[in-house]
């Protein structure tokens, strides 16, 4: 059993961790907002500290799951980072969505500290870590990873290694910008049906059964049609991880016509007032065809 350290216990980061613990491994926590980290430990056991340096103390392997690039440097960089309490030989495994440019520059740093850092961003949001089945995509050395890929798996479906630094955001770009084209076309589909007069519930369960099938046509037709949208990923977040799509999309040179106008759609939806709202409410800004 390794000791283990967590940071961000947000609605991903709490199933997680709590995963490492069930499984029999020490984990000691971190989160901003220091209440839940105290409710974590209430639950899980472990123990929960002040800073992410004190968390990773004495730590083989610290987790994180913050929400962003900048998220992530105040954790891990400075006297109170974790950088600065972890030792040499230790893995640092990130699971935030962010940058391929942060990760990267973050291995370089860790490197300097004989620390191993992976980048290992993941897909399946809160139903996924708190049923222990998420995707995993990482970035990183092999070696890092043979160490990592146990742990991980405690709350994973899927875990695997896509290449060296900044492969696993990468990887979860184009996972997002999959998404993206996806529940715009569904959708657009179901404004169709209604506009159609169909049974919106029929036509999907018909065309389920074919070639397109999807996972979000699969577990979001139904809160869809009913325009209920509180089942996951924010907008917020969604936009969060388009823009770092279309940032590296114009350094690597890559043509997204479908995904910057779905960026954009969702700023509709903010607009709206759905800035919480899942990433199914792509929906809301179409004319609702019921009410005709």
């Amino acid at each position: 059993m390794a000791a283990v350290a967590f940071l961000g216990l947000g609605v991903m980061g709490y199933p997680m961790a709590g995963y490492l613990a069930k499984n029999g491994h020490t984990v000691k926590v971190y989160n901003r907002t220091s209440a839940k980290a105290d409710a974590w430990v209430a639950e899980h056991g472990g123990s929960a500290h002040g800073t992410p340096a004190e968390t990773a103390t004495g730590c083989d392997f610290v987790f994180a799951c913050v929400g962003n690039d900048d998220d992530l440097r105040s954790v891990v960089l400075g006297e109170s980072g974790a950088f600065a309490g972890m030792s040499s030989g230790s893995v640092f495994v990130d699971h935030t969505t962010a940058s391929a440019k942060v990760a990267r520059e973050l291995f370089e740093l860790a490197a300097q500290s004989g620390v191993e850092f992976l980048d290992a961003p993941v897909s399946g949001g809160q139903a996924g870590a708190e049923n222990g089945a998420l995707t995993v995509m990482v970035g990183g050395e092999q070696g890092a990873y043979d160490k990592a890929e146990p742990l991980m798996q405690h709350f994973s479906k899927s875990v695997r290694l896509m290449g060296a630094s900044g492969a696993g955001q990468l990887t979860k770009m184009v996972n997002q910008i999959c998404i993206a084209g996806l529940v715009q076309g569904l959708s657009e589909g179901i404004h169709f049906a209604e506009a159609a007069g169909l049974d919106g519930r029929a036509v999907i369960d018909v065309i389920s059964k074919g070639a397109a099938q999807s996972w979000q046509m699969e577990n979001r037709y139904k809160t869809m049609l009913d325009r209920k949208f509180d089942y996951g990923f924010a907008v917020d977040w969604m936009r969060k991880d388009l823009n770092i799509v279309l940032d590296e999309a114009g350094r690597n040179g890559a043509s997204l016509p479908v995904t910057a106008l779905v960026d954009q759609f969702y700023s509709d939806v903010q607009e709206l007032g759905g800035n919480r709202w899942d990433t199914s409410s792509l929906l809301a800004r179409l004319p609702d065809k019921r009410k005709s």
